[in-house]
């Protein structure tokens, strides 16, 4: 392997491990565990059609923008999890925290954060001041993922890519 990117996947390994583990508090274990499902697909579709069904008609479009970006995304997301078969942190380094049922999947990209990515970029398209509110969401379920002990940070960031570019395409495509 070259020397540049056994840096980055070292460098890469310690943020995980400090994330993971330096950060471990009873707080975050609580909040972390139940905010990661946010971006559970479940969640990300159920919420969408929750707001689907009560929104005002100036929502409609970004929901169905967000809709069909969950969607769409998780194609790439399985394409990669197929061609880049990286095993999940804690099944690769020992001492990783980790919590209930981890997942036995592929690591690259995150799903989760793709999702969120997915379903949150349409609404803060719309809406820029929702952006303060949203994106923080996103960006924690992302960083859940890393802190549970399943994903590294670079699977969290091509998650968060897929998911805008998506979203960003589903926007561009109703204007």
């Amino acid at each position: 392997m070259r020397p540049g990117i056994t840096k980055l996947l070292t460098a890469e390994r310690r943020l995980f491990q400090w994330i993971n583990g330096r950060l471990h508090n009873r707080y975050l274990n609580f909040w972390l565990f139940y905010l990661t499902h946010l971006g559970g697909a479940t969640a990300t579709l159920g919420i969408s059609l929750i707001v689907w069904v009560v929104a005002p008609q100036t929502l409609k479009q970004p929901v169905q923008q967000a809709l069909a970006a969950i969607v769409v995304s998780h194609f790439p997301v399985a394409v990669a999890k197929r061609m880049y078969p990286r095993i999940r942190p804690y099944l690769a380094l020992p001492g990783t925290n980790t919590f209930r049922n981890p997942l036995k999947d592929h690591s690259f990209p995150s799903g989760h954060t793709t999702a969120v990515f997915a379903a949150t970029v349409p609404y803060m398209a719309a809406y820029p001041p929702l952006a303060f509110i949203l994106l923080p969401v996103a960006v924690l379920v992302g960083f859940s993922r890393i802190y549970l002990g399943l994903h590294y940070p670079s699977d969290v960031a091509a998650g968060a890519l897929i998911g805008t570019v998506v979203a960003a395409a589903a926007v561009a495509w109703w204007s």
